[in-house]
């Protein structure tokens, strides 16, 4: 596992830059995700204003005026957030926090994040004083959809990590209620779903202010969206950020996290072997350090530890179909023999790598998209297919993941579930509905 960029060179090249911690894999591409997003999203909507399905809008702008009190406070404020954290975690940080516990924690450099305030204070006022004229002046400017993909994709990645926080503190409600602080700021705990929902009223009301149709923004954001969210799916699984599936009882692993093929009665013997993981809520390490381990993972009795037997081809690596995710970002499992790193645990059994699964299965759902966007004609029809096989696509991998069940008409399903099947529902209405607009207005 790569927790960072520090673990990629220190693998790949052999050197050890302790300024790589800062750089978090799952975020790198999240990132990644979102400029992927950004350049799709650009390309459709470019097409369709092309096509006349998309108008520009004139707008007015005031130009010449000297730097505001308001424009020199947020830059402040934004230098002083960075300078604060980043030379704190370069500086200050002690050994035994992780750089993401330090980022969420009140420590910091304020020296550093008072000169770097100062200094884009200076910039802003710079660059504010070089295009001041006598007399500001109005202008009119013509703006076209594409040129707002980059305030679209900031409202996306606002609304989408609150939303995202928000839905997962609700799955996790017994965390939100003994710890409110630390459950909605800390690093970890992020729901697709609540960034997705959330996101998407942010961007649709943003658009409908701007005069965006509706229908043809979101058909131009399907693909996109697809993308972004295969490309996401790598930092889980190359992070190791928790998002697994199941246990494959098919395999076993080592203490040192190798994977092998599971002999008869040797998947039990190891659940007995460590059934404090299985069973208890925390651990305590031999450091005297308190490791979490999520709710939903814990279980009553080894029995209820949910668990598939599936043997992959001899020709697949065993990691694509069992894996350990040893030196996981999320300090989860059971302590390597040896290891000295702060991310020195691995799963005391092998589970299905689910987040390597929906990065191949959303690659390929986009790449249909992509081929098929030009031969869809009706607005409407396209996002709605997103929301069909993106619903279809992670209903049925939730059934080899583990997560909080509710009782839903006799049928015990994860929330992921539950919105999966709602988005189908309304895919299926809103492709019916825009055929039937689309055929009358013929």
């Amino acid at each position: 596992m790569y927790p960072n960029l520090y673990y990629v060179f220190k693998d790949w090249f052999g050197v050890e830059w302790k300024p790589l911690y800062l750089l978090n894999t799952f975020g790198l591409m999240v990132a990644l995700g979102f400029i992927s997003a950004a350049v799709v999203l650009s390309s459709e909507l470019r097409r369709k204003e092309k096509q006349g399905l998309l108008l520009p809008r004139e707008e007015a702008i005031t130009v010449g005026t000297p730097a505001s009190f308001l424009d020199l406070f947020v830059n402040f404020i934004t230098g002083f957030v960075f300078g604060y954290k980043l030379f704190g975690l370069l500086l200050n940080k002690p050994e035994d926090i992780t750089a993401q516990a330090y980022i969420f924690s009140r420590d910091g450099n304020m020296l550093a994040g008072v000169i770097l305030g100062c200094i884009l204070i200076a910039l802003k006022w710079r660059e504010k004083n070089k295009q001041k004229l006598k007399v500001p002046e109005q202008r009119s400017v013509r703006i076209w959809p594409h040129d707002r993909v980059g305030d679209i994709i900031v409202l996306g990645l606002i609304f989408g990590i609150l939303g995202a926080k928000l839905f997962d503190a609700a799955e996790n409600m017994d965390e939100l209620i003994s710890d409110p602080i630390g459950t909605i700021f800390s690093g970890g705990g992020l729901t697709f779903y609540g960034g997705l929902i959330l996101a998407t009223i942010a961007i649709c009301w943003f658009a409908y202010k701007k005069g965006i149709k509706l229908v043809h923004l979101t058909d131009a954001a399907a693909p996109a969206l697809m993308i972004a969210y295969a490309v996401g799916r790598i930092g889980c699984q190359v992070a190791g950020d928790g998002d697994w599936g199941i246990y494959n009882s098919a395999y076993l692993s080592d203490e040192y996290g190798e994977v092998r093929e599971c002999k008869e009665g040797e998947f039990n013997q190891q659940l007995q072997k460590y059934s404090t993981y299985h069973l208890q809520r925390r651990m305590l390490d031999s450091g005297n350090v308190y490791t979490f381990i999520p709710a939903a993972r814990t279980f009553a009795s080894l029995d209820a530890v949910p668990h598939k037997s599936l043997k992959g081809p001899s020709f697949l690596p065993k990691w694509m179909i069992a894996y350990s995710y040893p030196m996981n970002v999320n300090v989860d499992g059971k302590k390597i023999p040896g290891c000295t790193d702060e991310h020195c645990r691995a799963l005391p059994q092998p589970v299905f790598p689910t987040a390597f699964y929906e990065t191949v299965l959303c690659t390929l759902l986009f790449l249909i998209l992509w081929a098929y966007r030009k031969r869809i004609l009706v607005p409407g029809v396209m996002f709605g297919t997103y929301l069909v096989l993106n619903g279809f696509e992670r209903f049925f991998i939730e059934k080899i993941r583990v997560n909080h069940l509710y009782t839903v008409i006799g049928l015990q399903l994860s929330q992921a579930e539950i919105i999966a099947l709602f988005l189908i529902l309304a895919g299926v209405i809103l492709i019916i509905f825009a055929k039937l607009k689309y055929a009358k207005s013929q």
